[in-house]
């Protein structure tokens, strides 16, 4: 199992970026996906997920309406789309497939001016 996160980078307060997390080792349109973040000093937390088949996603309360997950399973990727990031977004992002306990090694977001 190998989850492998881009994306990440230096943005502008309300600019945007797009994550993507390449998955293989697994079948992959048969797991729902999460995203997590860690901002420095802080704990892991929930961001978002998206169940096998993309119908069903959930969002923590303070990205709502700013960030969209999403997934190609023909190319076994699931993306995470930022909007109007703010400082407070800085973090390292996670791909995680809960069905396997796995994680990936994270790509950083700095939201800065």
């Amino acid at each position: 199992v190998q989850l492998v996160e881009s994306g990440g980078g230096l943005v502008q307060p309300g600019g945007s970026l797009r994550l993507s997390c390449a998955a293989s080792g697994f079948t992959f349109s048969s797991y729902g996906m999460t995203w997590y973040r860690q901002a420095p000093g802080k704990a892991r937390e929930f961001v978002a997920s998206i169940s096998s088949g993309g119908g069903s996603t959930n969002y923590v309360d303070s990205v709502k309406g700013r960030f969209t997950v999403s997934r190609d399973n023909a190319k076994n990727t699931v993306y995470l789309q930022m909007s109007s990031l703010k400082p407070e977004d800085t973090a390292v992002y996670y791909c995680y497939a809960p069905g396997l306990f796995h994680w990936g090694k994270g790509t950083l977001v700095t939201v800065s001016s």
